[in-house]
Parts: structure tokens; sequence; C-alpha cells
């Protein structure tokens, strides 16, 4: 099997004509595809690769750019809503009919909504640092947050301050992953994200976070079974939010991690990937 660090980076034209930069890594088996929607900001290589590698040992998994994210073509939409629309037009880009989903942060939005305007696509879903729309409280992120990984100009700092613990152990899972995200692939990497994506993007996470008590009933309309994850301390989404999440959908389980913050599925890679399977394949 292709790692992740070294597979191809491919595109495909959807019909809207936005032309999507995507990997794919595993193999076709019975079970469904797995497509990962990416982080705030975040682009084809800011998934950890030992994570991805360890999700496509029972099937393939799927990476891409939204819409006027990174080498995708296009404007960057300033709703969950519109980048759920052309996360759909790409998976049919791609000839699939049916997908499981791993939404991760700003991509567990997206998620969320893929399955509300599309359900007969999705088969099960993965929300990892996740929060309902309309939850009070998540109205934009704290100020250290969006300080941290909201400038112009992003440093490893910031990111560790977010993603991992202060603690010895998350300052030391930080800095792997730090090593395994930009060390590992030397060639094909991804083109970054731009200032204009990252407005968008928070653009639609403030929009999401409006309060509005009524947009929670939406989530009984998910009838699919649902992996809810966090860890204990995440400072960008927190854990309440999972909690509140898991306590609305109709079919879901949790999971917290100890000693571990937004970036938790990349700190615990091999659990993480053992416990999304285990749920897949239920």
């Amino acid at each position: 099997m292709s790692s992740y660090s070294t597979v191809e980076t491919l595109t495909v034209e959807a019909v809207t004509g936005i032309t999507y930069a995507y990997r794919s890594v595993g193999t076709d088996t019975d079970a469904a595809p797995l497509v990962l929607l990416q982080h705030f900001r975040g682009n084809l290589d800011n998934w950890d690769p030992a994570l991805v590698d360890a999700l496509a040992q029972r099937r393939r998994v799927v990476t891409f750019d939204n819409r006027g994210v990174a080498a995708t073509t296009g404007n960057t939409p300033h709703t969950i809503a519109a980048m759920a629309e052309d996360a759909v037009d790409f998976i049919a880009a791609l000839g699939l009919s049916r997908v499981d989903l791993l939404g991760f942060s700003i991509g567990s939005f997206v998620a969320q909504e893929i399955t509300l305007l599309r359900p007969d696509l999705v088969n099960r879903i993965v929300l990892a640092s996740a929060a309902p729309q309309g939850a009070a409280g998540m109205h934009g992120w704290a100020p250290d947050v969006i300080g941290a990984v909201g400038t112009e100009a992003p440093s490893a700092e910031g990111y560790l301050s977010v993603f991992f613990t202060p603690t010895e152990a998350g300052r030391t899972a930080g800095q792997a992953v730090l090593g395994r995200i930009f060390g590992e692939r030397s060639e094909g990497r991804d083109a970054p994200t731009t200032w204009a994506t990252r407005l968008a993007q928070y653009d639609a996470v403030a929009n999401w976070g409006i309060p509005n008590h009524s947009l929670l009933e939406r989530l009984t309309a998910i009838t699919q079974p649902v992996f809810v994850a966090n860890g204990d301390s995440d400072p960008m989404i927190l854990p309440r939010y999972s909690h509140l999440l898991a306590g609305l959908l109709p079919d879901a389980e949790i999971k917290i991690y100890p000693d571990a913050a937004h970036g938790f599925l990349f700190q615990y890679h091999k659990e993480f990937a053992a416990d999304v399977d285990a749920f897949l394949r239920k």
C-alpha cells in the first residue's frame, strides 16, 4: 500500500467546472470509501500521514481540498452549507455513491451538512473536535485561539498551543506530529491556503456559531451512526460541545481522549484509527 506521504496528488473536475485536488490511499474493498474533511486553513499536507495510513489499512481513504482551498480552483465559500454542496460535487465527480465521512473541526461542520443535504450518500460519520450549529458560546473562537492560528503568518508555536496540551506528553506528541506533517513529504507538496480562504472560513465558522437553539433540532434528522471524538483539553472546540452534539444525535457514541487538545486524532493516531475502524465495521 502506498503511504500518504508519497502518494501522488490527483485532480478531478466536477460538473460545476471546479477542479479539485485530492489524494487517495488504500484499496477499494467491500467497505465504503472514507472521505476526510479538513480543519480550518488546512490543506492536503495538514493531515498526519501516520493517521491516514492507519485509517487506510482496510479501506480506501480520500483527502481533498474543497473549493478555493489550496490547489483546488474557485473561491472559498463563506458558509458551511455552500462548502457541503461543493464536497458533494467532489464526491460525485469521483463516481462514489455511498461513503463514510470523517470531518475534523470545520470539516466536522461540513460533514453534518453533507449528511443533512444528501442523507442517501452517507453511511457512517466520524466527527472529530465537533460542535452543533447554533450552540451558545460558539460564535467565533476565543481571542487567544484565533490569535494563535488565525494570523496572516501562522507559526509552529501557535499551532502547537492549540493542537496540543502544554504538558510534556502533549509537547512531545506535537513535535512528532509536526515532524511527520512537514518532514515526510519532500516532493509534490500542496499549495498553501490563502488569506482569502482564512477569511471565508472564519466567516463560515462565525455564522455556524450564531446562537440559535432551534437549529439544534436539525440534528435529529441525522439517523446514521455517528462517532464523536475530542481531546479533553481542546481550546478551540471545547469538549462540552462534543458532549452536546452526541446527546442530540439519535445514534451517537462519544470518546474523549486524555491530555489532548485540538489535534488529539494526530496525537493518538494509532488508537483513534483503531477506534474509527471498529466503529466503521460495526
